[in-house]
């Protein structure tokens, strides 16, 4: 009796470990897409590795409440997302400096990784709300009712919200530039001319 009682406790802890062990296969699994959606929705990789870090520290901490069989992925994503959330809380309102308000003194040389750093900018320009649901549906690829469960939304309001973020991103990429401002005339100087064909 002794001998299958030890037995029986053998088992039960190897079938843990294994589990235990399976899942943390599990969890490296999902870390590119957790950093890529930490990336754009803090928009600095120094604070998208810390608060990838932050979510999987809160994972272990808090693993026996994830459900065995139910979907790790949006359960990671629940915890950052809600990790997100309190930082940003946490943080002091800082005064947003619009650059559309100080363009004419940001002039730089195009280049072909503007498109990519314009889609970024745009990205950080929408409100946390939208960007989340555009992130989670598009680049993570989730279904709308998985990303209403990470976000704890109605699915309703997760169309709505992809809807207006897909609006807003289409007319904040859709935006040219202001032309460069003119010099203005020095005086004593005769003016800078200009060859029109």
């Amino acid at each position: 009796m002794a001998l299958a009682l030890a037995l029986a406790v053998r088992l039960a802890y190897a079938a843990r470990n294994a589990a235990l062990a399976m899942n943390r296969i599990q969890v490296v699994e999902q870390l590119p897409g957790l950093r890529r959606y930490a990336r754009v929705l803090t928009g600095d990789a120094w604070a998208a590795d810390d608060l990838v870090q932050d979510t999987l520290e809160r994972a272990c901490s808090k693993w026996r409440l994830w459900r065995s069989g139910s979907d790790l992925r949006a359960w990671l994503f629940t915890l950052m997302h809600n990790l997100y959330l309190n930082q940003r809380r946490a943080m002091p309102s800082l005064q947003r400096l619009e650059i559309d308000d100080v363009q004419d003194n940001l002039q730089a040389d195009a280049s072909p990784s503007d498109d990519a750093l314009d889609l970024e900018r745009c990205l950080q320009r929408l409100p946390a709300e939208q960007r989340a649901v555009l992130l989670l549906v598009t680049l993570e690829d989730l279904s709308y009712e998985e990303t209403a469960r990470i976000l704890a939304i109605p699915v309703g309001t997760v169309m709505s919200r992809l809807s207006r973020a897909r609006s807003r991103l289409r007319a904040l990429m859709d935006r040219t530039p202001a032309p460069a401002p003119k010099p203005a005339p020095v005086p004593g100087q005769p003016p800078v001319l200009r060859r029109l064909k």
